[in-house]
């Protein structure tokens, strides 16, 4: 971005409009949970320091101004009011909507095809799972399968086969992020918090993966097995739901038909949710809409009667507390060394 003759690069930008003495530092929402963390010197630019109103490192994304994780917006509203983070949020969008016009940014379906080595290696991952839950399977049938505390031998089996897929499926997503990288634009928007999710990306360029009635492998159909095409009590994987095809690739008709399965549960519960969690805040705004704060702080009803001595235990502002703590000592302590140096 150039102004006159000075060349901005995106940090000096940003920088422009934040507060000139706000100090902060944390980690973004990219950081992948070093053992040991770099901070400042992190390879991946994922530990964010503010320091004199300056974006010295780090990038900015969800954990700056999510919704309910907005490190950055929330030090702007508690420090220095709602009117600067106004200020700053819109000053911060327009600039945003320059760049995304100026440079430019979309997803395609080519944003999921993985190298020839990438699909060997997710069906070689694929094979071991299957033939895995075959020997679970195997072990059950000749009784030598061990017990997990607490649950009968059938329920230990279902338990460690979809824990034998979830891993498998959760590998093949590990290897197509590996192959994308993060200049791929989805794995951008779902690594920034942006839109999507790396399991999303997982489906569409891997395994779609086992699919779930009521928590449980698909068990449902004709008399001892799911659908005609398999025969009487088998319980391995593409019998009871497991898709092993991604969206990209394409589902084969026995995994679209499984699919369809487990979605039409999604489908169901979202139109029952709905209607139940506006009666349950119906009757809540009913239940409490006569309640008061008095000037002594206790909680107290339309009879005047004390219905809890100090609000939420504590007597303390939601808004004025950093992420539940009343005292955010470090803030205090940042503070301090601040005003002395």
């Amino acid at each position: 971005m150039v102004d006159g003759n000075e060349y901005y690069d995106g940090k000096s930008v940003f920088s422009l409009f934040l507060p000139e003495d706000l100090d902060l530092s944390y980690k973004a929402k990219i950081c992948k949970k070093c053992e040991h963390c770099e901070e400042e010197n992190c390879p991946d630019d994922s530990f964010v320091v503010i320091k004199k109103g300056k974006l010295l490192t780090g990038v900015i994304d969800e954990k700056a101004f999510g919704a309910f994780a907005g490190e950055l917006l929330d030090r702007i509203v508690k420090d220095y009011g709602t009117d600067e983070a106004r200020k700053f949020l819109n000053t911060v969008t327009r600039i945003s909507l320059f760049a995304i016009m100026k440079y430019g940014f979309s997803t395609g379906i080519d944003d999921e095809d993985l190298p020839e080595e990438a699909n060997e290696r997710i069906e070689e991952i694929l094979d071991n799972a299957e033939k895995k839950v075959m020997d679970l399977i195997d072990a059950f049938k000749s009784g030598v399968l061990e017990h997990l505390p607490g649950r009968s031998l059938e329920e230990t089996l279902e338990m460690r086969i979809m824990q034998a897929l979830s891993e498998a499926r959760d590998k093949t997503g590990s290897i197509a992020g590996e192959y994308l990288g993060m200049k791929n634009s989805a794995v951008l928007m779902a690594k920034v918090g942006a839109r999507g999710s790396m399991l999303n990306l997982t489906q569409m360029a891997a395994c779609v993966g086992q699919q779930a009635v009521r928590g449980e492998r698909i068990s449902r159909g004709y008399v001892g097995r799911t659908l005609p095409h398999f025969k009487q009590s088998d319980i391995g994987p593409k019998a009871k739901g497991f898709v092993r095809s991604s969206y990209k690739k394409g589902q084969k008709p026995l995994e679209f038909f499984m699919h369809a399965m487990g979605g039409r549960e999604g489908l169901v519960d979202t139109a029952v949710r709905t209607s139940q969690s506006g009666y349950m805040q119906r009757r809540l705004i009913n239940a409490l809409q006569d309640l008061k704060i008095e000037y002594d702080s206790t909680v107290r009803g339309a009879d005047n009667k004390i219905v809890d001595i100090a609000y939420g235990g504590d007597g303390a502002d939601p808004s004025r507390t950093d992420w539940g703590n009343i005292v955010n000592v470090k803030k205090i302590v940042d503070r301090v060394v601040r005003s002395r140096t």
